[in-house]
């Protein structure tokens, strides 16, 4: 569990930076997977990192992400 809770929280933190990256800090500047230059485990983990009620990235009814900062 410790280890599966450092993996989820580095890829959170790298998912965050690359949203903040590219502008992507509002419900308007939402980006997709592919405009954020995801690599394929953050593209993996998304989904649940950005299913929360209180998660920091946040995904669109349209499948963009933002970070919620």
């Amino acid at each position: 569990m410790e280890a599966t809770s450092g993996i989820h929280f580095a890829i959170e933190a790298s998912i965050k930076s690359k949203l903040a990256a590219a502008g992507a800090i509002s419900r308007d500047n939402a980006v997709t997977c592919h405009q954020a230059n995801f690599s394929m485990q953050e593209q993996n983990w998304i989904d649940y990192i950005a299913g929360g009620m209180f998660a920091k990235v946040k995904k669109t009814g349209t499948g963009r992400f933002y970070a919620a900062i």
